[in-house]
């Protein structure tokens, strides 16, 4: 219910209104049925921008920070992810991706949208970087389509470290489903993870018209930390 309000009565006409947001292939996303949406993830605003387009509602995998933070912010971010539905992961250690994976065929499960970040992380600069595998043996278990997004705009409103987002317009495009049967149980090779990861972020980046860089985020982030730790946030 309080998803709902938010979206109709109170969050979305309010960002519909500051940012206008274009919107382009909104009839890609199916209008019953489980599905994933595999985006590029460039800003924080990219969680509720998304939604307000969508006529369905849809479930993120949000990281567990969102939920653990100290003080009466921590525990206001937490109450509002919580009630808007939203799925806290664990992503340190060996089982994180599993919980995910988890998580993420519960959404599916139930007949729902599921909202992935394949990067894993927020863009720090605002390229497109390799996607993790989870999103690849959600979509080959699940027996769902992929329906790629890119979301433009939102890095220059609300990069990485930036509190309160510039008001400019934004345009979020969605791609045709991409369907992944023919991979039918090989959740488990891992060339036939990587394809399918591959092949949606190749769909992604089409529609972004991002630089690709073929590592994983967190990794150029942490690297980029250790140089200059004042300027990455």
């Amino acid at each position: 219910m309080f998803y709902y309000i938010l979206k109709y009565a109170i969050l979305g006409p309010l960002l519909r209104l500051l940012f206008r947001p274009t919107t382009v292939g909104l009839k890609h996303i199916p209008e019953d049925g489980a599905a994933i949406v595999a985006g590029n993830h460039l800003s924080f605003s990219d969680h509720f921008l998304m939604p307000t387009v969508l006529r369905r509602r849809i479930t993120f995998l949000a990281k567990q920070e969102y939920f653990t933070g100290p003080g009466l912010k921590g525990r206001l971010t937490a109450a509002f992810f919580r009630s808007a539905g939203q799925i806290p992961v664990d992503r340190s250690g060996k089982e994180a991706g599993k919980a995910a994976v988890r998580e993420g065929l519960g959404v599916l499960g139930r007949g729902e949208l599921l909202g992935i970040y394949p990067e894993g992380t927020r863009s720090h600069d605002g390229k497109l970087y390799k996607g993790k595998v989870g999103v690849a043996v959600m979509a080959i278990r699940g027996q769902v389509p992929v329906v790629p997004c890119a979301m433009v705009g939102t890095f220059e409103i609300q990069p990485p470290g930036q509190k309160v987002p510039k008001i400019k317009r934004v345009t979020i495009r969605f791609g045709e489903p991409l369907d992944f049967s023919r991979y039918a149980g090989m959740e488990n090779q891992k060339a036939a993870l990587r394809a399918v990861t591959d092949e949606i972020m190749y769909a992604i980046l089409g529609l972004s018209g991002q630089e690709y860089v073929d590592q994983y985020a967190a990794d150029v982030k942490a690297a980029h930390a250790k140089k200059f730790p004042r300027k990455l946030r």
